[in-house]
């Protein structure tokens, strides 16, 4: 059973930044791939960024290409999201999600690769 807690989110004005944590618990961390996902009121839940089980591959939507930045750190059981130069259209909850590994590189922003997700943290980017 793998339990995921983000961290980190809170309101910040258009520009600024923030950094999300995601910790996860059980002793398998490292064979997961990990993904940051969002879901604005009245939208879907859409991708955001994943990463490798290594580290070693990152993806990203294209909405937030060169402004965001997921890492993860094995030993802490941690994935973080960077979020630099926020809009207000990045207002949402946003949700950590762990995948087993084995998938083809094009499923990294598929939700139904993920099985399990955290309850989500709320990031709100004022105008």
């Amino acid at each position: 059973q793998v339990q995921l807690v983000e961290s980190g989110g809170g309101v910040v004005q258009a520009g600024g930044s923030l950094r999300l944590s995601c910790v996860t618990s059980g002793r398998t961390f490292s064979t997961y791939a990990m993904g940051w996902f969002r879901q604005a009121p009245g939208k879907e839940r859409e991708f955001v960024a994943a990463i490798s089980r290594s580290g070693g591959s990152t993806y990203y939507a294209d909405s937030v290409k060169g402004r965001f930045t997921i890492s993860r750190d094995n030993a802490k059981n941690t994935v973080y999201l960077q979020m630099n130069s926020l809009k207000p259209e990045d207002t949402a909850v946003y949700y950590c999600a762990a995948s087993g590994g084995g998938w083809p590189t094009s499923t990294y922003n598929a939700t139904w690769r993920y099985d399990y997700w955290g309850q989500g943290t709320q990031v709100t980017v004022s105008s």
